[in-house]
């Protein structure tokens, strides 16, 4: 399977994407507004989380961009 980021680049993703995934759950509503970013938490993060575990970023795909090593 051809992927397109590196290690680092996996890795920050998916603890910036944590953060948004828990972002939600650990901070009152009065400090976030409105249910639309809490919904756009949830979705920036999972979006993050998933690019990462699957090592594929459709955006460096467009751009043909890529942050892996050739080894």
């Amino acid at each position: 399977m051809y992927t397109n980021m590196g290690k680092m680049d996996r890795l920050l993703r998916l603890i910036i994407g944590a953060g948004f995934l828990f972002l939600p759950f650990g901070v009152s509503q009065a400090y976030l507004g409105s249910g639309v970013i809490y919904l756009a938490a949830l979705l920036v993060g999972g979006i993050l989380v998933l690019t990462s575990v699957f090592g594929i970023c459709p955006l460096y795909s467009l751009l043909g961009f890529s942050t892996k090593r050739e080894s």
